[in-house]
């Protein structure tokens, strides 16, 4: 089986190398994760495309939970989604041929090609994933050269791993097969930048030095000139330009590691609406709170099972990867209790796919797909509902229109769930004119969706925060705003103004 594999491998990568791609990738490495690749990849893809060119975003290898599905039914991370729409592309799962994701106790759930193909332990990847990984990165990547255009490579991590080097998947591997030119990121707001870049650079292999082209300094605060002593620096000890300094831009796109979430929350004091989003431990998709984040009106606060719920005028319980297990964190930090009280007090709560099972009265894991033993457990008894888990994942786009709290508005999103989910009593409302995707309270005070990207809809969004304000005595907003995807397209554009304005392409195009 393996030889049969490498020579599957070893033909394609034979192929790859025939059909050389013009014009040259471009690669964006960083000093380490959370230096804001992803962002200046996709600040990238929209300055190309203002340019005339076609470029398209590609990540072989992606750990996140913030996942997306595209029009075909395959998963694949929310960032080269996002990248894909910046380029002017519809999101394809070749983009990110491998997406990992994490479900705790050192195990991952494995993606390839859009398609969950196993779950591995840490300790087992590299021994057992290895050779099918860098065949799915083939793949997509002789999908995404199909599209003729100018391939826009996204490392992951850091490039110099020296314990991962010889077996890692997305970065110099990559960049070495298609002759790539690097640009090295590094983040100037968390300090010791010249370590960041020296290191890097010295633990390179010889045969990789060549591929840098140019160093981009990220994050900068204050007045620039005070940084071209040590631009200057930069470029003589390591005979690569500066291309930029990017300022501190203050970022609204969604972080894929959820330990970033509480960096990104900040006060509004215009704020009239208080919302909480409970930060589980396995939380995905948190994506989806990004639309009510960018609400000058809603203050939005991320807490922890252990903290108090309070005087919120609402409580979001968003995705998980494993939601029994969040569920028993919840119970253990008595989180549950404190939600049901809030909820008899009069309190809201809005829940989105993970966060929907658990409102319900029990969930059934017969084959121990969420547990580590198969068995069931009480839910938190906000909706009659009952959840099944099962081996197939559910993964498609919809579009479908609401029944509340305004009948008829519009909703797209997409489903991506294990897990089926039937209502046991007839006080659970359907949300949707589709059925099965969600439930709302006759009172209308508990919702329960599956649809990941609902409060996108700019209408619908305004009209639940309205049912929210009418509670509080206040105005209601407008009503007649746009999607979601408009506000994200403008920040894409300011990413490309910003680089358009403070680097220098030219060292990595011509």
């Amino acid at each position: 089986m393996a030889g049969a594999l490498e020579q599957r491998v070893e033909a394609l990568d034979q192929h790859l190398v025939m059909t050389e791609p013009s014009p040259p990738p471009l690669m964006v490495l960083g000093t380490s994760s959370g230096v804001g690749k992803s962002l200046i990849t996709a600040g990238l893809c929209r300055l190309l495309r203002r340019r005339g060119e076609q470029p398209v975003p590609f990540k072989g290898q992606n750990m996140s939970l913030n996942a997306y599905v595209d029009e075909d039914g395959g998963e694949m991370a929310y960032a080269q989604a996002m990248q894909a729409w910046a380029a002017g592309l519809a999101p394809c799962a070749a983009m990110n041929p491998v997406l990992l994701k994490p479900q705790g106790h050192g195990s991952c759930e494995v993606i390839h090609l859009g398609r969950s193909v196993g779950v591995s332990r840490a300790e087992n990847y590299y021994q057992d994933w290895f050779r099918p990984g860098w065949l799915a990165i083939r793949q997509g990547l002789e999908r995404c050269q199909q599209r003729q255009g100018r391939l826009l490579l996204e490392g992951a991590g850091s490039p110099v791993e020296v314990n991962l080097q010889a077996r890692d998947l997305t970065n110099l591997r990559l960049a070495q097969f298609l002759r790539a030119r690097c640009v090295l990121v590094a983040d100037i707001e968390r300090g010791g930048v010249f370590a960041q870049i020296i290191g890097t650079l010295q633990l390179l292999r010889p045969v990789e030095r060549p591929l840098m082209t140019g160093l981009l300094i990220n994050r900068f605060r204050g007045q620039r000139s005070l940084f071209d002593e040590g631009r200057l620096w930069l470029e003589q000890r390591t005979g690569l330009p500066v291309l930029g300094v990017l300022p501190w831009l203050g970022e609204r796109f969604p972080p894929e590691d959820s330990l970033d979430l509480l960096e990104r929350q900040g006060h509004k004091p215009e704020a009239e609406l208080r919302l909480a989003v409970l930060r589980l431990p396995s939380i995905s998709n948190f994506s989806d709170m990004d639309p009510l984040a960018a609400e000058a009106t809603v203050q939005l606060d991320w807490l922890l099972p252990t903290d108090p719920v309070g005087n919120y005028d609402a409580v979001l319980l968003p995705g998980s990867k494993q939601t029994m297990a969040d569920l028993q964190a919840m119970q253990a930090a008595r989180m549950d209790e404190r939600l049901q009280r809030y909820v008899a007090a009069g309190g809201a709560v809005l829940a989105i796919c993970g966060g929907l099972q658990m409102l319900g009265q029990r969930l059934y894991d017969p084959h121990g797909l969420e547990a580590e033993t198969s068995g069931d457990m009480e839910g938190l008894g906000l909706l009659p509902l009952a959840t099944t888990f099962g081996s197939n994942k559910l993964r498609r786009q919809w579009r479908t229109t609401t029944t509340w709290p305004e009948p008829g508005q519009c909703c797209t999103g997409f489903e991506l769930h294990r897990g089926h989910t039937i209502p046991v009593a007839p006080d659970a409302q359907p949300l949707y004119t589709q059925p099965g995707l969600g439930w709302v309270s006759p009172c209308g005070r508990v919702v329960g969706t599956y649809l990941h990207g609902c409060l996108e809809a700019g209408p619908w969004r305004r009209h639940w925060l309205n049912w929210l304000r009418r509670r509080r005595g206040l105005p209601p907003l407008p009503t007649a705003i746009p999607h979601h995807a408009l506000q994200r397209d403008q920040l894409l554009d300011r990413l490309a103004d910003a680089l358009a304005e403070d680097v220098n392409l030219e060292p990595l195009l011509r």
